[in-house]
């Protein structure tokens, strides 16, 4: 657990951008019954949080991808992200759409022209990473060189650490959920049992097992 996965992990579960409900489960899209549910979006309206996140975002992307050229970000809640952080490294940015315009230039793609450049994908949260690899893939077809993506958190899933691998895509988060859960546990915000049903549902969050811990 590094100084800013722990850093960041407080910070999410400081303003509810993660919310942790073991004992009430959320129920995502896809019908599984979830532990966690995440809102990244909610730290833009907080000041404090929004430079811990923007301050390790620059910070890994001169880690990480020193050679990066442009920033961009994933339709929506990357955009506000890869701007601020564009800003402080003083680099061009641009931002890709789920689905080209449909009217006017068509554009998938907007703000900057990654053609022949070096670009890392800013990216909010990676879950089973199928619409990071569809950014990743428009842009590759636009003629980019992608180094690769920095997202705030992942929730860490085998299927979007395969995913990841076949696509050829590095990614490097913030923060992770097994630091978030050992935070959460550490800070009060879960209790013993809670955090053992946490570890359970991370193992195969399709197997609802988690719940009679």
């Amino acid at each position: 657990m590094t100084k800013l996965a722990e850093d960041v992990a407080k910070a999410l579960l400081k303003v509810k951008a993660v919310f942790l409900r073991p004992s009430d489960p959320f129920t995502w899209a896809s019908g599984i019954k979830s532990p966690i549910y995440c809102d990244n979006r909610i730290v833009l309206g907080y000041p404090d949080v929004r430079e811990v996140i923007e301050k390790g975002i620059v910070e890994t992307i001169k880690a990480k991808f020193p050679d990066c050229e442009i920033l961009m970000g994933t339709a929506t809640a990357g955009i506000p992200h890869a701007a601020i952080a564009a800003t402080i490294l003083n680099m061009p940015m641009g931002y890709v759409r789920a689905d080209a315009k449909s009217h006017g230039r068509n554009n998938k793609i907007e703000g900057a022209n990654p053609k022949g450049k070096k670009v890392v994908v800013i990216e909010d949260l990676i879950s089973t990473a199928g619409s990071s690899i569809e950014v990743v893939e428009a842009l590759r077809e636009a003629g980019a060189d992608v180094l690769g993506i920095v997202s705030i958190f992942t929730y860490n899933l085998k299927k979007g650490k395969i995913r990841l691998a076949e696509a050829n895509v590095k990614n490097v988060s913030l923060s992770n959920f097994e630091t978030l859960a050992k935070v959460a546990l550490e800070e009060n915000y879960v209790n013993e049992k809670e955090y053992k049903m946490l570890l359970k549902f991370i193992e195969n969050p399709d197997d609802p097992s988690w719940q009679d811990i």
